[in-house]
């Protein structure tokens, strides 16, 4: 079964951000570390963020909130797959896209992993991110946060992006 194609565009409304929201607020592993709809909503809908829908054949799949300001600018704050629709490629393609967008203006791509999140840990090792930290009780007490990172090499030596 070859995997569904995704297409990322830019969140068009307040709607879009409510149904991502609902995804994301109701699946792990926002419900352990009890992120509410509101905080979802208000993440999606952050004008200093570029936010992404995933589809599928026109159907929102997953969302992808990027922070491309700052020292950890290429930093994925949220990469998120419905859960209907996850274990069919559809994170990896997400993934590719996000690297693809940074790394036209960093060589860094950066993200958080919860420590419970084992399955999460392992799927971005396998595409070549590495721990680079741990910010124990960050979002919750009692879990880390795991810094990972994706480099082309040091941020001072990167070549600006070209318009």
């Amino acid at each position: 079964m070859s995997k569904p194609k995704v297409i990322l565009r830019p969140l068009k409304d307040a709607e879009e951000a409510r149904f991502c929201a609902a995804f994301i607020s109701n699946s792990e592993p926002w419900l352990t570390l009890g992120f509410i709809f509101d905080q979802a909503v208000q993440r999606l809908t952050n004008p200093d963020r570029e936010v992404f829908v995933a589809t599928v054949d026109g159907q929102i799949v997953g969302a992808l909130v990027l922070d491309l300001a700052g020292l950890l600018n290429g930093y994925v704050q949220i990469l998120a797959v419905a859960p209907s629709w996850r274990s069919q490629g559809i994170g990896q393609q997400i993934v590719a896209w996000a690297e693809e967008r940074i790394f036209r203006q960093s060589p860094n791509v950066f993200l958080c992993v919860s420590s419970f999140n084992h399955q999460a840990q392992q799927f971005y090792l396998r595409l070549g991110y590495q721990n680079v930290g741990e910010l124990p009780d960050l979002l919750v007490n009692g879990h880390s946060e795991i810094l990972m990172r994706k480099t082309r090499g040091p941020l001072l030596a990167y070549p600006p992006a070209t318009k």
